[in-house]
This record gives structure tokens, sequence and C-alpha cells, in this order.
């Protein structure tokens, strides 16, 4: 697919936007590349007035995996400036969803994995097929969830990510609807139906009143621009430094090389 948009935009009359991640040859892993076309995608819906709600879909069978792994071969031997301009990237595209102006739906196939719940977590409503899967991943390669923290523990509170940050396990999608990930499981082929009917409810509301809304559960649980932003910066720095470590080295190298680390005794 080299040449082609890895983010799609699509505007309909009634003013919905619908984002499209669009690398499914790669499970619409969480490139660079995406993630800039995502943030400047986002930056254009956020001035534009006509714009009613956002949809964040993904192309093919997989929601997204994740970081993507040869970016990730490659950042393990980058320097620590490098490291952490990278990590900022996702960091500062995960505020700027959160933040958004516009109800942001988030329509959930296949699996979610890693920085796919950085996403999910940070849209309003999140619609999923009953078939989903979600994993908080990292861990296992030696690193641990640091830009998606915030928004995660947000969504499913800090005792749900003890276990979850811990064991790297995967859940369902009645598990993610359980711990508050996922507001409404459907059936995969009744998915875009659902989505249609939460776009529609939305479309009744104020969009002035909406965006004050989201404004208001902000400031009633504690959260500023300032400490987002901050929070972006220093879990970018976080992820930067174990990614250099000894542990994050191992437990790529062991994924890339099919093989078990070296802290597994199994």
């Amino acid at each position: 697919m080299d040449g082609e948009n890895l983010v799609l935009l699509d505007h309909d009359a009634r003013g919905v936007a619908t984002i499209t991640l669009n690398r499914p040859e790669r499970h619409n892993a969480l490139s660079a590349a995406l993630i800039g076309e995502l943030t400047e995608v986002l930056v254009q819906l956020q001035e534009d007035n006509s714009v009613r709600v956002v949809v964040l879909a993904s192309a093919g069978p997989t929601f997204c995996a994740g970081a993507d792994i040869e970016e990730m071969r490659r950042a393990a031997g980058a320097s620590a400036a490098e490291n952490e301009r990278d990590a900022r990237r996702l960091a500062n595209l995960l505020v700027l969803l959160d933040g958004l102006a516009h109800p942001v739906v988030a329509r959930v196939q296949g699996h979610g994995f890693g920085g796919a719940l950085g996403l999910i977590a940070a849209c309003d409503i999140v619609v999923a097929a009953d078939g989903a899967q979600f994993a908080l991943t990292e861990v296992r390669l030696g690193i641990v969830p640091a830009m998606i923290s915030p928004f995660v523990l947000r969504a499913i509170g800090a005792r749900q990510a003890r276990r979850f940050f811990l064991t790297a396990e995967r859940f369902d999608a009645t598990a993610a609807e359980r711990l508050g990930l996922v507001h409404q499981i459907v059936p995969v082929e009744t998915l875009d139906a659902a989505v249609a009917g939460i776009v529609g409810e939305l479309l009744k509301g104020a969009p002035g009143a909406q965006a004050d809304a989201k404004r208001l559960i902000r400031y009633i649980t504690g959260r500023s621009d300032g400490q987002d932003r901050e929070f972006a910066v220093e879990t970018a720095n976080w992820i930067a430094r174990l990614r250099a470590l000894g542990e994050g080295r191992e437990g790529l190298g062991a994924f890339l090389e099919r093989r078990a680390p070296a802290w597994r005794r199994d």
C-alpha cells in the first residue's frame, strides 16, 4: 500500500467525520507515519466547526495491533533523544484525541493490543464487535504501557490496571465492557448499525453543549490541559528509557526471533 494514505477521512452532509486507519496489511500498527497522519487529521477536525461527530474506525479485520514492531526494532538502537521524540508523537496524539471538542465514537473489530487501547480509551464512546480481543502486552516485551496509561486508567481504574498491566493477558469484549473500556457489544455484522445508532443520538444534542460537557467532565475529575501535556512528556520519557534497558532489548529481540525471553522459565 505504499503511496496510499494511511488515514482516510470522510465527511457526510450531517457533519459526521469518519476517520479510518488504513494499514490493514500491517493490522493498522501505529507507525510514525500513521501517527503523523492521524494527528494532522485530528488537528483539522478540531478546527472545523462543521463537524458534529467523529467516528474512529479501521480497515481490515484488526482494529489496531499496537506499536509497529519494525519501528520498535530500530528504536532499540536509537539515541535517548530520538526515542523520546518518537514516544512523544503517540503521547501527543492521545492528548489531542482525548481533548477533541467533538464527540468521538470508536468502532472496534478484531484485535486491539497495546497502544490501540490508548486510542480506544481516549474516545468518548466505544462500540465493539463481540469477537473483539484486547491486551496490554507491553510487559511481555520488557516495557510498560507508559503513554497510554493515563487514558486506560481513567477508563478501567487503577485496581483493574494492576491485573492487566502486569499479566498482559488477553480479555474479550465482555470483559472489556465490564471493565469500562467498552460501552456496547454487538455482533460484528451489526457493528455499523450500532455505531450509526449512537451517532444518531449524538446528532440530537447541541454541539456547543456537548463540547462543554466534555470540558465539565475534565474539570470535575480534576484534569487540566497542562496536566495532560505534562503526563505526555513524562510518560514518553519513561518508555524511551525502558526501551534502551536490558529487558526492553531482550523482550523485543525475543519477540522478533520467536523465542521465549530470558526471564521465562517454562
